[in-house]
């Protein structure tokens, strides 16, 4: 819960206070908004990662140098991808003083590429997309459903504009940056989502909460039915995810929106395993069959995002109720 903790204003605003009074200014001019841009909850994740690796043995011992620029590293660090240390270290030693003008032109594209993603496309569909006061101003169900999936595709462009900016600007320093969202509105089903949707935030929850806390449950005297370890497992994951957004009832709701998902997808895909190996020998029915997957997968994160959209728990229930005409 610790990046959770890190993203609240209090902390932000004590910080604040610190360093106004370090300057000799007054500390009642201290806002939380003069620190949002340090992004806490990304320091945070690169030092969990680093201490738990260095206890279990896995990261071998680093410089201080390098540790600094991996942990403050300025094109991550407000919005990711969240490197791993030692794969960030070794593109560090390898950098070069001589100028690379593939590279720069690499780099420069994908810089390209972002921008016109988050300031063309994210901010024009800003415009139209769901917020507390459009959603009052909705007349009908097709209105709600409209200003929903402009806020999907908003959210994805700005997320994923960001991602690829930050690429970009690592890439011209001669760090290749992990790669953070993959065409996931095209994904078959929730699990693959997640595997294409802030990759490296979904592999640092599965490494640091999922998989040790699963561990855990399975090391009881009295073991949890493996239906039951998944369930825990992935309801507290992906509230942990919630609330790494922000501690809102809203980042909660969608947090467990999507805990639900995953484990409906696993008692699914586990009871339906047969079929689906049959599905091989007919392409026809495989490939129709991939397509309902993805138009279902793509309504239910669209439907989950009124959770995070909507700034108030009570708003938000009644825009999803609206989506079905109730």
């Amino acid at each position: 819960m610790l990046f959770a903790i890190l993203k609240t204003d209090p902390l932000a605003k004590e910080a604040s206070k610190l360093l106004r009074g370090w300057q000799g200014q007054s500390r009642q001019l201290a806002q939380a908004k003069e620190l949002q841009w340090l992004g806490f909850s990304y320091v945070a994740f690169r030092l969990i990662h680093t201490l738990r690796d260095r206890q279990s043995g896995k990261l071998p011992v680093l410089s201080l140098r390098d540790y600094v620029i991996y942990v403050l590293f300025f094109p991550s660090l407000t919005a990711g991808p969240i490197d791993r240390a030692e794969r960030f270290v070794q593109d560090l030693q390898r950098v070069s003083s001589d100028t690379d003008p593939a590279r720069i032109v690499q780099g420069g594209m994908r810089i390209a590429i972002g921008i016109g993603k988050k300031f063309v496309i994210a901010d024009s569909l800003a415009y139209f997309a769901l917020s507390a006061t459009r959603a009052e101003q909705a007349t009908s169900t097709t209105g709600v459903w409209l200003l929903l999936y402009a806020y999907a595709f908003q959210i994805y462009f700005d997320f994923s504009g960001y991602s690829d900016i930050a690429i970009g600007l690592g890439q011209l320093f001669g760090v290749k940056l992990p790669e953070n969202f993959s065409q996931p509105y095209l994904k078959r089903n929730i699990a693959l989502f997640w595997q294409s949707w802030h990759i490296t935030l979904s592999q640092w929850v599965r490494f640091y909460v999922f998989s040790p806390l699963t561990r855990f449950l399975l090391m009881r005297p009295i073991k949890p039915t493996p239906t039951v370890v998944a369930l825990i497992g992935q309801m507290i994951t992906m509230l942990v995810i919630g609330l790494w957004h922000g501690v809102t009832w809203g980042f909660v709701a969608w947090g467990l929106w999507h805990g639900v998902g995953l484990f409906i997808h696993k008692v699914w895909s586990d009871r339906t395993h047969p079929y689906y190996i049959k599905l091989r020998s007919h392409p026809r029915a495989g490939r129709l069959v991939e397509a309902a997957g993805i138009v279902l997968t793509f309504h239910f994160v669209v439907i989950g995002w009124v959770w995070f959209a909507l700034p108030g728990i009570d708003t938000s229930w009644k825009v999803f109720l609206s989506l079905f005409g109730i």
